[in-house]
Parts: structure tokens; sequence; C-alpha cells
């Protein structure tokens, strides 16, 4: 049982790497085996088809996510902190030439079986509400301004996190991501104190 239970293993954490690098249409089970030297009957026995294969690295890569961020807020810490570990979640996916694995599957979403995509969906709805709570902190502490409703910044910030991704990966220089972030998150920052009091926007 240990030795399928770390064969499983070792396939989901190919196939995600293969997702992250090449998209989900770029590789097959072929490949996988390739890689681990294993036979394509011993995947099927572990992942029946591609679309389980999916559904499961998606549950594993989102449930890994969600952790980082429950241990965010585990952390106490004002909101633009938060943010700026949110952040660098995906900078360091960048740094390991990485793209979100979700993100890559936004790309292809077309192309994705239906479990696929509203784990997909699923994925970005969690992301979202939990930037919403944060924006909505940073709002009654006043350390952050954003204009109109919490919601519509967190897309506002999911949006643009993997686009500065997707957009610096052509180039191969991180650092067009981290200015992009930076710039983004320093849009949100709320004004400094003036005459003893925050000057809020409006």
């Amino acid at each position: 049982m240990a030795s399928s239970s770390s064969t499983a293993s070792r396939v989901l954490d190919t196939a995600e790497r293969l997702v992250q690098v090449r998209g989900y249409n770029g590789f097959s089970y072929a490949d996988i085996a390739a890689e681990l030297q294993i036979t394509k009957a011993s995947l099927h026995y572990h992942f029946a088809t591609k679309a389980d294969l999916g559904e499961a690295l998606i549950s594993r890569y989102s449930a890994r996510f969600f952790q980082a961020l429950a241990e965010v807020d585990a952390g106490g810490a004002a909101a633009p902190a938060k943010l700026a570990a949110y952040a660098k979640l995906y900078a360091d996916a960048l740094s390991e030439q990485k793209m979100c694995l979700c993100g890559m599957l936004a790309a292809e979403y077309p192309t994705l079986p239906l479990p696929m995509q509203a784990a997909v969906v699923g994925f970005f709805d969690h992301n979202e509400g939990w930037l919403e709570a944060v924006l909505e902190q940073g709002r009654d502490e006043d350390s952050l301004a954003f204009a109109g409703p919490a919601r519509d910044t967190a897309r506002m910030i999911v949006s643009g996190l993997e686009g500065a991704m997707l957009v610096t990966r052509p180039y191969g220089d991180a650092a067009r991501f981290h200015a992009a972030a930076a710039s983004l998150l320093a849009s949100l920052t709320a004004p400094a104190e003036v005459g003893g009091g925050r000057r809020r926007p409006g």
C-alpha cells in the first residue's frame, strides 16, 4: 500500500510540473510513464483517465494553496502584509520557472473536462473570497484604500497577478512580475497619515 501511495504521489508531482510548464494539453500519459519509468498500465491503475488525474491535481494544489492562505491568516498580520504574502505565493512559483497551476488550466478552460472546469472556478472563487476578507480588514483598519466593492478589487488582484505571471513568462525576467505586483499592491495602500489622521479617498 505504501508503495502504491508513493507511486501515485510521484505521478501527481510529475503531472503537476508538466501542467505548470507545458499546460494540461501539452503532455500525455506516455510522457509521465517515460519520466517515471513505469508502465502506462500502472498510471491507469492510479488514475483511470487523464481527467481523473487532472481533478486530483487541482484538488491537491488547491488544498496546498488554501492551507498557505490559512497560515497567513493565522499570523494575524495587517492587511498589506497579507496581500504581500499572497503575491509571494505566485512569485515563488515563478522563481521555479512554473506558472500557477490553475492559471495555466484557465488558459485551456474550453478544452478541459467539465469537472476540471468546475474545480478551476472553485479555486479562483476561494481566492477572491479570501482577498475580499483581507481587503475589508484593510478598509476597517485604514491600511488599504480602494473604491467600490471589495469583491471587485479582489478580482482585480487575482487577474493582475495571474496576468503578470503570464506576460513575464516569454521574457524570462522575474523582475517584471515583481515590479507589476509591487505596483498593484502599492495602489491599494492607504494614504499616509496627514495632520493626525488618515486621508480617505473621495
